[in-house]
């Protein structure tokens, strides 16, 4: 399994600090014989999002917390990787640590790992958001980030209406564009239309999971130009949607942010409990992390594609805010009761989503 390589010089830092992890594993108890290592990208686990929902899945299994993680540096880690073109190599390297599982956070890893893994078959793998690799040794977590969606879409439109906001508009931000983050866009606003036939959409797209400040001015020009939410599933540069909304609500101007992976209703918050971000797409990352945990520990691990879904708990929304009023989460459940039920039926796919009827053709939606 372990092959020599070159290990550039940014590397020796990470290695000194990683060698104690996964080198030797104890036996008893059964949860620290397990070791595993997290591989995100250059954002890393501080991104109060989809990153930070993994790394809360491995302290969940560890019985450690974000403000103790005991374990760290014994059973498991995490490295944040600078820039794509140095995956490959990083993860060559992980994997002569020989830790148990090695995780990798988003589809920008795929090609990376897929090489690696196909090099090293006794290794075990994990991948999030992806469902293409066909190895033996590599667990693949997808998610059904439309169901998620379409109920954010729902409670944000359900609240323009409750608020009587005439013609109000929706926007979303993305990062890189593709599959994934297709399906967070097209769920959404089909929750919308569901709520406000012909509500007006707009779009955007970053190539960037690490630029707040430009979500930033994005909502405040959408903001001013009567956009009355913006749902931004896009990693950090959430953080800057929500600023924006915060600084707008705290002036007394009603726009709202909707958060996405974590429940980001503290990271809204501008009073005491007034939170601008209205709700959140919860995407339990953290649950697939436990899941294969788990079967790691028990030694059932296998090469496999797992979907988490809203009738497993795997999407689903927040109901923190206050604003959130009863009235609206009653019209939420019974949407994700009938999203399970089928009777709600939900494209993933942006050609899907063009033949319904007034779903809009201009977005930059890309399904590959």
């Amino acid at each position: 399994m372990k092959k020599n390589s070159a290990v550039p010089a940014v590397f020796c830092v990470m290695t000194a600090l990683l060698a104690g992890s996964c080198g030797a594993r104890k036996t008893d108890p059964a949860v620290e014989a397990v070791t595993v290592r997290l591989l995100t990208d250059a954002t890393g686990i501080d991104d109060k999002s989809f990153n930070a929902a993994a790394w809360r899945g491995i302290l969940e299994f560890y019985g450690d917390t974000w403000d103790n993680a005991a374990r760290r540096g014994k059973n498991y880690d995490v490295i944040a990787i600078p820039s794509e073109d140095m995956y490959t190599s990083i993860i060559r390297q992980v994997t002569e640590e020989g830790c148990g599982l090695i995780v990798a956070t988003g589809f920008t890893f795929t090609g990376p790992l897929e090489t690696v893994a196909a090099e090293n078959p006794d290794q075990h793998y994990m991948i999030i958001d992806v469902d293409t690799i066909g190895l033996p040794n590599v667990l693949q977590a997808v998610y059904a980030e439309h169901e998620g969606s379409y109920l954010v879409g729902a409670a944000a439109a359900l609240k323009a209406k409750a608020d009587g906001i005439p013609n109000p508009g929706f926007g979303f931000i993305g990062a890189v564009p593709g599959a994934v983050i297709t399906k967070f866009e097209v769920g959404y606003v089909q929750g919308i239309l569901s709520v406000i036939p012909g509500a007006r959409i707009v779009d955007t797209y970053f190539d960037n999971w690490g630029a707040p400040a430009l979500a930033k001015s994005q909502a405040k020009d959408w903001f001013d130009d009567g956009i009355y939410a913006v749902y931004s599933a896009s990693g950090e540069n959430g953080l800057g949607t929500i600023a924006q909304a915060k600084e707008y609500r705290s002036e007394g101007k009603n726009v709202w942010a909707v958060g996405s992976d974590l429940d980001q209703y503290e990271e809204g918050l501008y009073g005491e409990k007034d939170s601008a971000v209205l709700t959140s797409m919860l995407k339990r990352i953290e649950t697939s992390l436990v899941y294969a945990l788990n079967a790691e520990k028990n030694g059932t691990f296998k090469g496999e594609v797992i979907t988490f879904d809203v009738e497993a708990d795997g999407v689903g929304y927040s109901a923190s805010n206050p604003a959130l009023t009863a009235d609206i989460k009653n019209s939420l459940e019974t949407m994700r009761k009938q999203i399970i039920s089928g009777e709600i039926k939900i494209a993933s796919t942006y050609a899907e989503a063009k033949r319904i009827y007034g779903f809009p053709p201009y977005l930059k939606a890309l399904d590959n």
